[in-house]
């Protein structure tokens, strides 16, 4: 197969043209520039679990705009390790009690809230009550309701909050929207994506629903809505789905396993699924008119790659796709503009999430507004 003719430099271009009609498009701009930064905006990243350990206090090192300048955990022997390794002093370490005491603290301008997904509202609150801005964790929270506590309390507090949808920052997941929406292969009629693993200890918080709000779907399922929702340019106006569980202690909870198929405004129909049981299912087709395209993998952190039905790969530089989100939020902060990933795009998702949850429930389509 051969390479995809296309330059980086002119994907570039495109990307920053589609901005104005395309938000997820419009990402990569900003992270392509190159100028250097008056000021670092400084991170404290609230949990210190697998993902802030090993991608996103690693990826802060690898940013333009960002620096790594403080930390909220409840493990004292958590913030004497991370304070050794990063340097971190010791009146920029927190714990969730103790909070509001930011706002005496200039070094920190963003909370990174990186708890399990129950707790994510409560902890932005507390971040926008002491005056910082806030990036979270998908999924934004396990709730509509709290997904508005959360975009109220940073507006009030007059702060950016922005959602860690990393993939709008990920070149080869945007090749395939322009190839969506500036239709190449003429319009799109099916997406298929999904996304699962087998997930180990049976203990963890997500297999608890007050924490989680789900199984599969919420926590890895999402990025095959997201798909969906990016690829075709449009929110679904109906779901309907079902979920199975074959571990009836272990997934005592939360969804085993869950499949669910959208429709879409201009007919598009996606059928989605995502698992805790298997693996093997990472990626997404798009089926056009006149050919198709696909990403395998298409949502881990590093070695996207697609292949489109004329034989081109779609193989784009590799990137830390967690620095370029960080880079991103900070220069919405530095240049006074907003995100192309806030809140409201968090709420979104979860919104269509728990109408996914309310058709495997009750066996009945659901109607989106």
């Amino acid at each position: 197969m051969k390479a995809t003719s296309q330059s980086r430099r002119d994907f570039i271009k495109t990307a920053s043209v589609a901005a104005a009609s395309l938000p997820f498009a419009g990402a990569l701009s900003s992270c392509a520039q190159e100028s250097a930064p008056t000021k670092k905006i400084g991170f404290a990243l609230a949990g210190l679990g697998e993902l802030s350990t090993t991608q996103i206090a690693p990826a802060l090192q690898n940013t333009q705009f960002c620096k790594l300048a403080g930390i909220v955990t409840g493990h004292p022997y958590k913030a004497e390790k991370w304070k050794a390794q990063y340097g971190i002093p010791d009146k920029n370490i927190y714990n969730y009690d103790n909070m509001e005491q930011m706002a005496d603290n200039p070094d920190i301008d963003v909370v990174y809230v990186v708890t399990p997904n129950g707790l994510h509202a409560e902890h932005t609150i507390k971040a926008a009550r002491a005056g910082k801005h806030v990036l979270s964790e998908k999924p934004m929270e396990v709730s509509v309701e709290k997904c508005q506590q959360m975009i109220d309390e940073c507006k009030k507090a007059g702060k950016q909050l922005a959602i860690g949808y990393r993939l709008h920052f990920e070149p080869n997941n945007l090749e395939c929207v322009r190839l969506a929406h500036e239709k190449v292969f003429g319009g799109v009629k099916l997406i298929q994506a999904g996304f699962g693993f087998h997930i180990g200890d049976p203990t963890q918080w997500r297999l608890k629903k007050d924490l989680a709000g789900g199984g599969c779907l919420m926590d890895v399922g999402i990025y095959a809505l997201q798909a969906t929702r990016y690829l075709s340019g449009e929110e679904p106006n109906e779901v309907s789905a079902f979920t199975t569980v074959t571990d009836p202690v272990k997934f005592s909870q939360v969804e085993e396993s869950i499949v669910w198929q959208s429709k879409f405004p201009s007919g598009i129909i996606a059928n989605c699924s995502s698992t805790y049981n298997a693996d093997g299912l990472g990626s997404f087709k798009v089926s056009a008119e006149q050919g198709w395209f696909d990403m395998n993998p298409a949502f881990q952190y590093h070695g996207n790659h697609g292949v489109r039905g004329d034989g081109e790969e779609i193989n784009f530089t590799d990137i830390d796709q967690f620095a370029a989100e960080m880079d991103d939020f900070a220069q919405c902060i530095l240049e006074n503009r907003p995100t192309k990933v806030p809140g409201e795009e968090g709420l979104r998702d979860v919104k269509i999430m728990m109408a996914i949850y309310e058709s495997a429930r009750t066996g009945k389509t659901v109607t989106l507004a």
